[in-house]
């Protein structure tokens, strides 16, 4: 219709002799706009809610009414509600606090702390939660990458950066926007997916030793690591996370090896265990208890235990019945991750671990929990329960929607890990600083009703 209309006006003055094509093209304009506005009309008249919406829209907010009205649809959707409506906005930081990074190491956005990109990546392409528009949002959403930086191929850790680092993003934010200080930070979310999380260091004892950071003690804390018990790297609002494991490596798996395929490995582990735990730093790594393993299993026909790296491992995996899921130095592990989305009964090995999304994954019915101290019992352990309830334990386990609520997708999936950080923050709704009147996109005093 536009484009005849355009053509209409270019014969009109192109043609000397036009003026009767210019009484039609007026005289069917006319019409058309009579139609529509009638159409309209009629059609709100016959609402009877128009008039209360007339005296409330008189007191909308002009700046926000566009992107508030498009955005307050999702209410009524079924994320809507799940969400509760709620909106996150994610701070555009210079890009020394995230892309720098990962352009300097690739490996950043892929090994296992790499949460803290897909997180960020995952927000950016949400049209269910995401807001453009600060004012309107319910939390905030710091996109520093700390762990970037923490694991170099050689495997020495380096995050002394992270605290400094972080500081100064919290001082540009809170310099640039007036969000921050509104709250002093109780609705800003970070990401911390490394071994002691929020306490931001790598050996548990100087971790405790630095506690949170002040400046965070505040905020939300999204973090790798969570213990049952009282412990000062979880003394600040937190959600347990799961570690990354990059979600298209799990199915080209998958593919190769099906989830209910032949499993003829009956216990495994690959992965860090020292002959001679005590390390360069003096400490013991996994408390001893893969040292124990290796000694006390390493002959043992019944585990398929290698202590080298392969890349192939995640084979093994789709291979195995078990698979053990001891401490590093840190209760978590990736391997919780792993033995999930391949269907091997994750053996978790790590005193009081506090697992990650207990509403979505039910622990207690895919997985087994072994004491620290009962490693040497381990052996008797698993043949007993593959001789009773192992079927029971798999069939849970493969239920896909337990897979997909450990894995990171980008953009997020329903259901998936990024969906139930989502989930949390929803029942968090509390620590929102947004205005009454930036809640409420119209006013219902007395007066206006």
């Amino acid at each position: 219709m536009r484009r005849l209309l355009h053509g209409t006006r270019n014969n009109r003055s192109s043609d000397n002799n036009g003026g009767f094509f210019f009484f039609c093209y007026r005289y069917f304009k006319w019409i058309l706009w009579f139609s529509i506005s009638f159409y309209f009309f009629s059609s709100f008249l016959n609402n009877p809610t128009s008039t209360s919406i007339i005296s409330r829209t008189t007191v909308y907010r002009t700046k926000l009414a566009s992107r508030a009205l498009i955005e307050q649809s999702f209410v009524n959707s079924s994320h809507g509600v799940l969400f509760k409506g709620m909106k996150v906005y994610v701070y555009d930081l210079p890009s020394k606090y995230n892309a720098d990074w990962l352009s300097t190491n690739q490996r950043c956005g892929s090994h296992l702390f790499a949460s803290e990109v897909a997180i960020h990546r995952a927000l950016l392409r949400s049209d269910v939660v995401r807001t453009l528009d600060p004012w309107l949002a319910d939390f905030f959403f710091v996109p520093v990458y700390v762990s970037c930086n923490f694991s170099a191929v050689n495997g020495f850790p380096a995050i002394g950066h992270a605290r400094p680092l972080i500081a100064a993003a919290v001082d540009h934010v809170s310099t640039q926007l007036p969000f921050w200080n509104r709250s002093r930070g109780a609705d800003h979310v970070f990401v911390a997916s490394h071994d002691f999380g929020s306490c931001f260091h790598t050996l548990e004892d100087v971790a405790i030793a630095d506690g949170v950071p002040e400046f965070l003690r505040n905020s939300i804390v999204l973090q790798t690591f969570g213990v049952t018990h009282k412990h000062p790297c979880q003394e600040v609002e937190n959600v347990v996370i799961p570690p990354y494991i990059p979600p298209e490596s799990v199915r080209a798996t998958l593919e190769k090896f099906p989830m209910t395929g032949r499993r003829d490995i009956f216990s495994f582990f690959r992965g860090k265990m020292e002959l001679h735990p005590k390390n360069v730093s003096g400490r013991f790594y996994s408390k001893r208890v893969r040292t124990e393993l290796w000694r006390k299993y390493g002959n043992d026909r019944r585990f398929y235990l290698r202590r080298q790296r392969f890349a192939g491992y995640q084979s093994e995996i789709a291979r195995s019945k078990f698979c053990l899921c001891p401490l590093g130095w840190a209760p978590w592990s990736p391997r919780l991750v792993e033995s999930v989305a391949l269907g091997c009964v994750p053996v978790i090995i790590a005193d009081g671990i506090r697992l990650p999304f207990p509403s979505a994954v039910p622990w207690a019915e895919i997985s087994l929990t072994v004491a620290e101290n009962d490693v040497d019992s381990l052996g008797d352990i698993l043949e007993h329960v593959a001789a009773t309830n192992l079927t029971s334990i798999q069939r849970n386990l493969w239920d896909p929607s337990v897979r997909k609520s450990l894995l990171f997708d980008v953009p997020i999936l329903e259901g998936d890990a990024t969906w139930q950080v989502l989930k949390a923050l929803a029942q968090m709704l509390d620590r929102s600083h947004k205005k009454p009147s930036d809640k409420n996109v119209f006013s219902t005093s007395e007066n206006e009703k």
